[in-house]
């Protein structure tokens, strides 16, 4: 499994008020710390929350806020916990490098008749909030605001959605995507990489297949075997698979997966003409790259470099398994369209109690042998597809598409895994919007609605962001 790939998004809570309210009312201060504390609880099953003292005055906030950029943490939220002056902010943030999202929460959600001064007191979060976002916005810091209840599941989305994004950005500014030729022609792939280093933080590493076939050479037997056993475990073995062509794709597989490991990529792509021309390989590596993206490293073909660091970020940012995919045509009879590849995916997109297939299959691209295929839908269900576009230069733009994944597998002569979106615009108007906006032929798809987390992470990095 891809390194970080499971750690849990780490945020820092700046929480905020002015010290002058413990002379008028001993012991508030103590009070609102306990009570920062138990936000900071309800959200730890899902997100590790550092908080350990109040930002009173200038003094400890610019110290808290520093503390939180050297330990490395995805991001800030900033939780007021009475009034605080902004300007107390204002110098903190002009070192900051971490996102920030501002929560207007409250002790109480309800105001009660008997309130005296203590308890307007300590709601009152809502001005110093006010305070503090129009520094924010003066400073020309981006940044998410949630206000309402911290009981409701909209907090706990609001929260999960920008911790998420926080941590897929962290992934970003140390991605590096190994890449291994590009398929000539090919237009909507090309970019400027270092625009891409400099703007997402993505380092492009080009290489060639003799790093990995090189690598082949040095497994043991007893490597390749271990994984074909688990194979028999994980999947419908096609009694049409020889037990060489089966030794071949997990040879290749080990071989990418040593080669990722050696030089710490989080992804690849290689166009698979490379393949045919290098006269090592006997086979696309069609297994190779549905067995990585299942263990959360990045990929795509023909040597697109950002749809590959996309996938590996999407796995990030949902939080679930992310693949490449592609549109094939659309389907009028059940409104949606049709994706599939040349037979990449991430299998662990389908249900868990389908097992996926490994199939021999013929393939005509490369000229090699069969590749052995793992075919499986994913489960059904929404999902998001996603589209980094290069426009020029340092401008990047997001094309997103939220839809539902349909409950449809009756392609009986299609062997490659597959599957039907209905996007929620209806698929004229999605596919229209998509051509207009851009949007290239390699796409990311993402299990559940998670277009909000995309927007954040667009914000945070300034990329425009497009709903189709």
């Amino acid at each position: 499994m891809i390194k970080n790939q499971n750690g849990r998004p780490r945020i820092g809570l700046l929480g905020l008020m002015t010290d002058g309210y413990e002379v008028t009312f001993p012991g508030i201060m103590e009070t609102q710390k306990k009570y920062a504390r138990s936000i900071a609880d309800m959200l730890s099953d899902e997100i590790e929350v550092v908080f350990d003292e109040i930002g009173a005055n200038r003094e400890s906030i610019e110290r808290i806020v520093a503390d939180y950029n050297t330990e490395k943490l995805d991001g800030i939220l900033i939780v007021l916990l009475a009034y605080s002056q902004g300007a107390w902010l204002l110098k903190a943030m002009q070192g900051n490098k971490l996102p920030v999202a501002v929560a207007v929460l409250q002790t109480n959600d309800i105001v009660q008749k008997n309130f005296e001064e203590y308890e307007l007191t300590i709601n009152q979060g809502i001005h110093g909030a006010q305070d503090n976002c129009n520094i924010l916005m003066r400073l020309g810091i981006p940044y998410q605001v949630y206000a309402g209840s911290r009981f409701s599941d909209e907090f706990r989305k609001f929260i999960v959605d920008f911790a998420r994004a926080c941590k897929t950005r962290s992934v970003l500014q140390q991605m590096r995507i190994g890449t291994m030729g590009r398929m000539q022609g090919m237009g909507d792939i090309l970019t400027d990489e270092m625009q891409l280093f400099t703007k997402l933080g993505v380092e492009i590493c080009h290489d060639d297949l003799g790093c990995v076939y090189t690598l082949m050479q040095e497994l043991k037997e007893k490597e390749i075997e271990e994984v074909m056993d688990a194979d028999t475990e994980e999947f419908q073995i096609d009694p049409g698979l020889t037990k060489e062509s089966h030794e071949i794709a997990v040879r290749e597989y080990l071989g990418f997966r040593k080669y990722l490991e050696r030089y710490g990529y989080d992804g690849f792509t290689a166009h698979f003409d490379m393949f045919g021309q290098d006269g090592r390989f006997r086979q696309l590596p069609l297994y190779a790259a549905s067995k990585l993206m299942s263990e959360g490293y990045g990929y795509a073909a023909e040597g697109d470099v950002v749809c590959a660091a996309m996938v590996r970020a999407g796995h990030t940012l949902s939080g679930a398994p992310a693949g490449f995919t592609e549109m094939y045509m659309m389907d009028e009879a059940t409104r949606s369209v049709l994706f599939c590849h040349a037979g990449e995916g991430n299998y662990k997109m389908a249900d868990a109690h389908k097992k996926p297939r490994l199939i021999d299959r013929y393939l005509g691209e490369g000229g090699l042998e069969n590749p052995p295929t793992i075919m499986f839908v994913p489960k059904k269900g929404k999902a998001t597809l996603v589209s980094l576009v290069s426009v020029k230069g340092e401008r990047f733009r997001l094309v997103v598409s939220r839809g539902e994944m349909l409950e449809k597998e009756d392609l009986e002569r299609c062997e490659m895994p597959y599957f039907f979106f209905r996007p929620e615009t209806g698929v004229k108007k999605c596919v229209e919007a998509w051509l207009k906006q851009g949007g290239t032929h390699h796409e990311v798809i993402c299990l559940g609605d998670v277009a909000d987390r995309w927007r954040m992470l667009c914000e945070m990095l300034d990329i425009e962001y497009v709903e189709v």
